[in-house]
Formats: C-alpha cells, sequence, structure tokens
C-alpha cells in the first residue's frame, strides 16, 4: 500500500520520475513494515523460535497446567510424554525431557515470561494449537479442573488469544447446552444463516490446511478441533432440523 501512495505523490509533485522512486522507496517501506507488524505471521522473520526452544517451553506451560489445580495427575504427565513421543520418536522425546528436568530444577517456570517469548516468535495458528495442546492435558484425567482452567485462561492472554477464539477452544472440553455455539463463536439466538457462515468461517480458520507446513503434532490437534467444529454444526442441525 505504501508504494502505491508514494508514487501517486511522487507522479504529482515530479512526475514520471517521481513516481518511479516513489514506488521503489514505498516498496522497501512495505517490506520492512510488512515484517514486524502484527498479524498471523507476527515476527517470523526477525525472531523466530528454534525447534529446541519451542519443545522446551511447551513443556514448561504443560508443567505449569499440570501444577496449577496442585494435583500433579500421573494421567496428564503421561499423556504429555506420549505426546512427544508420538510427535517427535521416542530417542529425541527422551533428550527434550532431561534438557527439560535440567531446566527445571534451575529455575522457576513463570507462564507470563513463556508465553511472551513464544508470542512474538510463533503465528497466530500455532498459538491456538498450543492452548488446545493444554487443554488436552488438563482434560487426560477426566476432567479440566477449574483452576487448571483459569491458568490457560492466564496463558492465553499472555499468549495474545483473542477471547472468541479462547471461549472456542475452551468449549470443546466443556458439556453445556450452549458448547455447540461457543464452539463456533456464535449465540444461540443467531439465526439458521448466520450459524452456516458461522460454521464456513470456523471450518476455514481451523483447517488442517493452514498449518500444513508445521510439525505432525500441530496437524493432528488442528484436525482435532476441525472435528469438533464439524460435530458442534452436526449437533445444531439436528437440534434445529435443517
Amino acid at each position: 500500500m505504501i508504494k502505491w501512495i508514494a508514487a501517486i505523490l511522487g507522479l504529482m509533485f515530479y512526475g514520471v520520475r517521481g513516481a518511479i522512486l516513489g514506488f521503489i522507496i514505498g516498496s522497501i517501506l512495505d517490506s520492512l513494515t510488512s515484517s514486524s507488524s502484527g498479524g498471523f505471521g507476527t515476527f517470523t522473520q526477525e525472531r523466530k523460535v528454534t525447534p529446541g526452544d519451542f519443545e522446551l517451553h511447551l513443556l514448561s506451560l504443560s508443567a505449569i497446567v499440570i501444577r496449577a489445580d496442585g494435583n500433579v495427575s500421573q494421567r496428564e504427565m503421561d499423556y504429555v510424554r506420549m505426546y512427544f513421543v508420538q510427535s517427535y520418536g521416542k530417542e529425541r522425546a527422551n533428550a527434550i525431557f532431561r534438557t527439560f528436568n535440567e531446566v527445571v530444577n534451575k529455575r522457576e517456570m513463570n507462564a507470563a515470561r513463556i508465553s511472551q517469548f513464544l508470542a512474538v516468535r510463533t503465528q497466530y495458528a500455532a498459538r491456538l494449537q498450543i492452548v488446545h495442546f493444554l487443554f488436552s492435558i488438563a482434560n487426560a484425567d477426566g476432567h479440566v479442573s477449574e483452576p487448571e482452567a483459569r491458568k490457560i485462561r492466564e496463558i492465553a492472554g499472555y499468549l495474545k488469544l483473542g477471547s472468541k477464539d479462547f471461549e472456542s477452544i475452551m468449549a470443546m472440553f466443556f458439556k453445556t447446552t450452549d458448547n455447540a455455539y461457543k464452539i463456533l463463536e456464535i449465540d444461540k439466538s443467531a439465526t439458521d444463516a448466520e450459524v452456516k457462515k458461522a460454521f464456513r468461517t470456523m471450518a476455514k480458520k481451523y483447517h488442517p490446511d493452514r498449518i500444513q507446513h508445521m510439525d505432525e503434532a500441530y496437524i493432528k490437534g488442528a484436525e482435532e478441533k476441525f472435528r469438533k467444529v464439524q460435530e458442534a454444526y452436526e449437533q445444531i442441525q439436528k437440534e434445529r432440523g435443517f
């Protein structure tokens, strides 16, 4: 956008040569602003997170959630280990856990610091996957406790997730009368047309194809959320008979 504005201004004041010069300068400014502004690919050029750092920070957030209710569940611990083994293989997973244990013993885990580190180094789609993963951990023992839900909400805030996106993911783990509507990010009073539109929007947002370039673990998480969106829509269809 900047390059075209600069080209027009250059043309107005200096003619064709000014337009060309303005376009070149504007293109440079466009490239600079696009690499540092918010959005789906925020800071991916300047501030990438290494796989090792990401895995370590994800494990740290997992431990924080597991400890949130004061009860370290073996099922939740097993879920995390199984997730890493399935995603990265047994050998790499064991290496990750060894590093994790060394780090945990040396420093206090801080949810704000860890989440803010990831917030500026990962895409929004990845942060949605992180929150979904944390809820899956909390739900590994059969239910998500209130302290665990509060801690994940806090982490989601540090990760800069939108409130509707968070409520949608949380609704996937709670059985309530209106959870299908929450998953689709609409009110129960929505019209049939609004329900259909919401389904198309959410299906597009959570479609696994959006993150095919990412880790296999992310793709599996996206597939699960995509399935939950479909189930929510089918439930509303059945209730309303359309």
